[in-house]
């Protein structure tokens, strides 16, 4: 098992530099084939996969995206707002077939996943995005694994009991330090040895360090749904992690936070 997961985890971190360091379409292609893949997951929890609803939802993130790319319009909530419209038109004019909480599943889904996941692409269109890009994985990834460290080590309060009974507070501390020296690590060695512009080794530890507590609330929002619906993995896509959003779940929540972080600390403009 552990060596699969191993295996599987290095082509995904290999896929993820090929895709996101040309930045453009090729990231922008990836990122809305990944919301596609993470949207029917989670739409398949809520039996909506295949419904007129899910398959709008669908074609909303595929507008989403390309209005990101190509800016038809100045502003996305358009396609939301046409969304939720059609969303309740379907629900009154087919009604009894759906049950409201599958509407709001779909309407939620989109945020969720596709508008979500959407800001790695927005982080990588930044100034130096090539590099802050990384920040996302290094921040969530880099939370896990210290989280899962520390509290091996020195776990002794249940962090949320109910949702994840093997994590605890001493665990989630240590991943939000241990995302921080990551971050100033990272930044540090940017400096050194790729020439950025300054070291922002104390501004991205502060990024990570912040980042990493919502990684974990991501962390913990996925593991709810799935005890909400009995399910142990959302799909058994990724060998030995299963599906894109148990694989993504930190990063779903971790990517907005990194851009506003980053945008404000980092004073871009």
């Amino acid at each position: 098992m552990f060596a699969k997961r191993l295996v599987s985890g290095v082509l995904l971190l290999a896929a993820l530099i090929a895709l996101l360091a040309p930045g453009g379409y090729i990231t922008l292609i990836a990122l809305t084939c990944l919301s596609l893949m993470g949207l029917y997951e989670l739409y398949r929890v809520f039996d909506m996969h295949k419904s007129i609803v899910g398959i709008m939802g669908y074609l909303c993130t595929l507008l989403y995206y390309a209005n990101i790319y190509f800016k038809f319009y100045e502003t996305d909530r358009m396609f939301i707002i046409i969304f939720l419209m059609l969303s309740l038109f379907v629900y009154v004019f087919r009604y009894p077939t759906f049950k409201i909480g599958q509407i709001a599943g779909t309407f939620f889904g989109l945020f969720y996943v596709s508008i979500m996941l959407s800001f790695i692409f927005l982080i990588r269109d930044l100034p130096d995005g090539v590099y802050m890009v990384w920040l996302v994985f290094l921040c969530s990834w880099g939370c896990d694994t210290c989280a899962y460290c520390v509290g091996m080590l020195l776990g002794k309060h249940k962090f949320a009991p109910l949702l994840s009974p093997k994590k605890s507070v001493e665990g989630a501390i240590g991943g939000i330090i241990g995302a921080a020296l990551l971050g100033a690590l990272y930044g540090a060695v940017l400096f050194k040895f790729f020439g950025f512009g300054e070291n922002c080794a104390p501004e991205f530890a502060i990024i990570c360090g912040c980042a990493a507590f919502f990684s974990q609330l991501g962390d913990l929002a996925a593991s709810g749904i799935k005890r909400d619906y009995g399910i142990k993995d959302y799909s058994n896509l990724i060998p030995g992690h299963g599906g894109v959003l148990d694989r993504f779940d930190s990063v779903i929540i971790t990517a907005p936070m990194i851009y506003y972080l980053a945008i404000y600390f980092l004073d871009i403009k």
